[in-house]
Formats: structure tokens, C-alpha cells, sequence
């Protein structure tokens, strides 16, 4: 039985439909290469390159800061996630380890919430990449290219595990290849060696009111801009489960998370707003662009908008697998309709690709009834379930963390940093950010409809916790919080 197979599926019911076909393990067809390479990309998401103006716009200067904090936040977020995940390493990642540390109930609401946001993350970035490519055509309409991503990933994703890898592969490269010439040329026109441009020294970081010219005010919306940028870096560990050595791929990819972070989003930021008054209008349009621009580069425009497509495309792509892959671990572990669970000789959960697909498709009726509107709903729908995600995270590392240094210790191979305290530092960054966004008309609108998706998962999952027998039934997880199947318990990292 492989890796995959261990950690999620359940004991199949004597008798039931839990046969071992139903049960058959998700290939190991993704190799290191392609797991570093998702590593590197994930950390390059479109909101890096569409949000950041509106970032900049609020905070001016201090958004470095505004990054640089919730930068932190998310190191320790994935840190303690790979603290879990090495040890034991699964394809429904954080919602494995909250049903084992909380209870099948977190197991299913951190799972379900995050399928919904990925769905939801799907049609988004369908629209605005259909909306690029609309421009570069204009005789077509949005609802057309949807139609196309959509059906072109769909069946990527369809075909073998290694066709994803293979495609996020050059999707990253061509990702890191923009964000590191980016950087090198803005380095370059900051110290003043680039022919026809002019250092600026420290004039647009202190000029224009000050480093901090919109005051605590200004800075605290940056920091929600910045927040949700980094959305995304969960699926490197939902990946690792199906990679040759899932262990060592999740310890490299989180312990090199933080030199990634600092560079490419930090370092960013720092290089448009030295270069860059940040209250120019061309910032708020396209800072990546207006720097481009700037430094003479030809077509700067369309070079980002090419480079925008790319992100949004790649991430498409990783959030089909990363849905279908958690759809199928929650099947596994009967918290979802069977029949989506199937998986097909070359190790493809394909009725659970076709399920996390289906909303980007109606995305094209969407996009056809309400073009105008669209995105804005799909955005406010699931705004804040990464955070809602990232508090199972910091609750089941806080609980599970205890219990692997009294039973397991060996599997400690990833540690979190100053674990208790950093833990809980996390949670109560996780709650103010929460806190923050009842202070914005927008993102309150999104905090409302989490919340009532979170409340409506959490009710759901302790019915159906409370229902099953103790020892579960059916192939469910046993009732028991930090209980697994008597695979899991098996399969846990073995190397």
C-alpha cells in the first residue's frame, strides 16, 4: 500500500462498499523536482501581482512592513503545518491532522471550507484571466476563455498526476524567471547602475508624507491587502503525499518558505515604493508594471499582463489538484459521497477532479449573465476561509505536537519555532486579523459569509460526528479526536 493510501483512506467496512478497489492508493508521480518546483511557484500567486497596488495605495511606504508581518505570520502558519505534515504526510494535510488532533468534525469543516475556497479560487482566477486575454482579443467575450481554462485544466488534471507537475513545473519557472529578473533589474535601478535611470536614494520611502503616510490606519488595511497574497502555500503539503519521498519534500519546501517569502514578496515591495512615489496613479494601476515602465523596459504593460496570466493560470491549475485531492482524502475517510471517491488505474481521483471543477464551469454562465459583477460576488463568498484554514492549523499543531513528542518523537523532523509560544502567537495573529476586517465595508462582507459557511460545516460535522458509533461505520473516522483509521495509524511517515 503506498504512502497516500496509509494516510488517508479508512479501514474498509466488512461487508460494505469500502472495497479495495474503491480504496486504490493515489499514485506517487510526482517527482522532487516537480515538488520543489511547486514549492517556489506557490509562494508566486497572482494576488502578489494584481492586490499589491490597492496595498500600496493604503499603507504607501510602511506596506513593506504591512508584507513583512503577515509574511511572518504565514512562516509560522506553515511551519507548524510542516511540523504535521512530515510526520505524517497525507493528501488531505491540515484536514487529517485537525481530525486527529480536534475530531472528525474539524477534519471535516477545515476540509470542506477548503475545498469551498479553492472551488470558489478556481472561477476567479478563470475570470480574471479570461478578462486579460479578452483585452488581447476583443471580438471575444470572458465567458468563451473561461469555458476554455477550464475545460484545458480540467482535463489535465484528469489524465495523470505527473501532467500536473509537469505543467505547474514550467508554470513556476516562467514564474520565478519574471519575479527574479523583476527583482534584479529593480535592485539595479535602485543603486543606480542602470543606463538612463537615475538612483532615487531614499526620496520616494521618505518623501510624499513620510514612510508611514497614511498613518496606523493606512498601514492596517496594507496588512489585510498583504494577507491575502499569500494564499495557496498549503498545496505543496497536499502535494507531498503523492511525491517519491513526501517527508523530505515538505521539510525542504517549509524550511526554505521563509528566504522566499522575504525575497520575492518583501522584497518586492521595497523595490517599487524606492523606486516609485506610492501615490502615483500608475503604482495603483500596476506597480509591477509602473516599474517596469520606469526603468525603460519596452511593452511593460503587456510583459506583466503576460506574467499576471501565467500566475493565475498556474494557479488554476494547483487549486484543481489541490480541491480534488482534498475531496478525495475527506471520501476516504467518510465524510463525503462515496462514489466521488473511485480512483483510476493511473492513480487520478477523477469523479473528485469533475466535482472541484464544476463551479469554474458554471463560472461561464456566470461570467455570461453577470460579467460586470462576477468577480467581486466570487470574491466576497470565501474571503476569509484561508484564515478560518489557518486556525485548524495552529490549533491542531498546538494539541498534536504533545502527543508526537510522547509517541512519536522520531517523526519530529520538521520542528515549529518556540513551540508553545510562537503557536499561540499565531493564533492571536490569526484572530486579529479576523478582528480587522469587521473595520472595512468589503471584508466584512467577506468575514459574514465565512462565518456562516464555518458555523453551518462545524454544525454539520458534530451531527454527523455525534450519529456515527464510536469506532465510526461506513468507512468513517473513528469518533474519537486525534483517533485514525488502522491504516493511518500504520502508515504515519514511514520513510
Amino acid at each position: 500500500m503506498s504512502r497516500t493510501e496509509l494516510s488517508d483512506a479508512p479501514s474498509p467496512s466488512p461487508g460494505g462498499p469500502g472495497t479495495e478497489k474503491e480504496q486504490s492508493a493515489l499514485s506517487n508521480g510526482l517527482k522532487q523536482r516537480h515538488l520543489s518546483m511547486i514549492a517556489l511557484g506557490g509562494v508566486i500567486g497572482a494576488g502578489l501581482f494584481v492586490g499589491s497596488g490597492a496595498g500600496i495605495a493604503a499603507a504607501g511606504p510602511s506596506i513593506v512592513l504591512a508584507y513583512a508581518g503577515s509574511g511572518l505570520l504565514v512562516m509560522l502558519v506553515m511551519r507548524m503545518l510542516g511540523e504535521m505534515s512530515a510526520a505524517n504526510p497525507a493528501s488531505g494535510s491540515f484536514s487529517v491532522h485537525a481530525e486527529r488532533a480536534l475530531g472528525p468534525w474539524a477534519g471535516f469543516t477545515a476540509g470542506w471550507i477548503y475545498w469551498t475556497l479553492l472551488c470558489v479560487a478556481i472561477a476567479t482566477e478563470a475570470t480574471a484571466a479570461a478578462d486579460i486575454v479578452t483585452h488581447w482579443f476583443p471580438g471575444t467575450e470572458p465567458w468563451m476563455w473561461v469555458a476554455v481554462f477550464m475545460a484545458l485544466f480540467c482535463v489535465t488534471n484528469l489524465v495523470a498526476v505527473r501532467n500536473f507537475g509537469e505543467t505547474e513545473f514550467w508554470f513556476a519557472a516562467l514564474k520565478i524567471f519574471a519575479i527574479t529578473a523583476f527583482l534584479l533589474l529593480g535592485l539595479f535601478a535602485v543603486v543606480g547602475v542602470l543606463p538612463g535611470v537615475d538612483a532615487p536614494g531614499t526620496a520616494n520611502l521618505t518623501g510624499e508624507g513620510g514612510f508611514m503616510p497614511t498613518g496606523t490606519d493606512g498601514l492596517l488595511v496594507g496588512l489585510l491587502a498583504s494577507v491575502f497574497a499569500y494564499g495557496g502555500l498549503e498545496t505543496v503539503t497536499i502535494a507531498a503525499a503523492e511525491s517519491e519521498n513526501p517527508v523530505r519534500g515538505v521539510a525542504k519546501a517549509v524550511r526554505t518558505a521563509m528566504w522566499r517569502i522575504a525575497v520575492f514578496y518583501v522584497g518586492s515591495m521595497l523595490v517599487i515604493v524606492t523606486l516609485i512615489p506610492w501615490n502615483d496613479k500608475s503604482v495603483i494601476a500596476g506597480p509591477y508594471a509602473a516599474v517596469l515602465d520606469y526603468i525603460g523596459i519596452p511593452g511593460a504593460a503587456q510583459v506583466m499582463n503576460i506574467v499576471v496570466l501565467v500566475a493565475l493560470l498556474s494557479a488554476m491549475n494547483a487549486n484543481i489538484y489541490g480541491a480534488s485531492r482534498m475531496a478525495y482524502s475527506l471520501i476516504a475517510r467518510g465524510q463525503g459521497p462515496r462514489f466521488l471517491g473511485k480512483v483510476s488505474a493511473s492513480g487520478v481521483p477523477r469523479p473528485a477532479v469533475v466535482a472541484s471543477s464544476v463551479f469554474g464551469f458554471v463560472a461561464v454562465l456566470l461570467n455570461f449573465w453577470w460579467p460586470e459583477t462576477v468577480f467581486q460576488w466570487l470574491l466576497n463568498t470565501v474571503g476569509a476561509a484561508t484564515l478560518v484554514v489557518w486556525g485548524f492549523i495552529a490549533l491542531s499543531q498546538l494539541i498534536s505536537r504533545r502527543r508526537l513528542e510522547r509517541e512519536a518523537p522520531e517523526k519530529l523532523v520538521v520542528r515549529m519555532w518556540g513551540f508553545p509560544v510562537l503557536t499561540v502567537v499565531a493564533l492571536l495573529g490569526i484572530v486579529a486579523v479576523l478582528l480587522l476586517m469587521l473595520r472595512e465595508g468589503d471584508t466584512r462582507t467577506q468575514l459574514a459569509f465565512t462565518g456562516c459557511l464555518t458555523v453551518v460545516l462545524i454544525a454539520v460535522g458534530l451531527a454527523r460526528q455525534k450519529a456515527l458509533p464510536r469506532g465510526g461505520d461506513g468507512g468513517a473516522s473513528p469518533s474519537a479526536p486525534g483517533a485514525g483509521s488502522a491504516e493511518a495509524e500504520k502508515g504515519d511517515g514511514t520513510a
